[in-house]
């Protein structure tokens, strides 16, 4: 199977050099003006999911609360050593989490929408 996460948003040139000069993620595709939207695909070649930022005429009405997360899990110590020193180096603020499990077990920061956004290094500590 085949994961998209698809989200609107009203400034994809943030969200865009967020995710890939922050993140490291790539640009796998763009469209525009397909039906009054823009959008790109962003994430790792090969991999089984993406995430689609969106934009148009029309604002989004998101409605989000503290426990809406995506999680990243960077393959190595030295890839997120290296993501939380970019966040850094951009002034990105760590937040704290209104779950504690995320606190302990990784660092939230909220993207350019203020979406929350936790890097946890449990993937390569087992």
């Amino acid at each position: 199977m085949t994961f998209r996460f698809a989200r609107h948003t009203n400034d994809l040139k943030a969200i865009k050099s967020f995710y890939i000069n922050i993140l490291d993620f790539e640009l796998l595709g763009s469209f525009e003006n397909h039906d009054n939207y823009n959008g790109i695909f962003l994430g790792y070649k090969n991999a089984d999911w993406h995430l689609e930022f969106t934009t148009s005429d029309e604002k989004p009405n998101h409605h989000f609360d503290e426990d809406d997360i995506l999680v990243l899990y960077p393959e190595s110590q030295n890839k997120y050593d290296s993501l939380l020193e970019k966040l850094s180096k951009n002034n990105i603020l760590l937040v704290s989490s209104k779950n504690p499990y995320w606190n302990e077990n990784g660092k939230m920061f909220l993207d350019p929408d203020g979406y929350r956004i936790v890097l946890s290094p449990l993937k390569f500590k087992n």
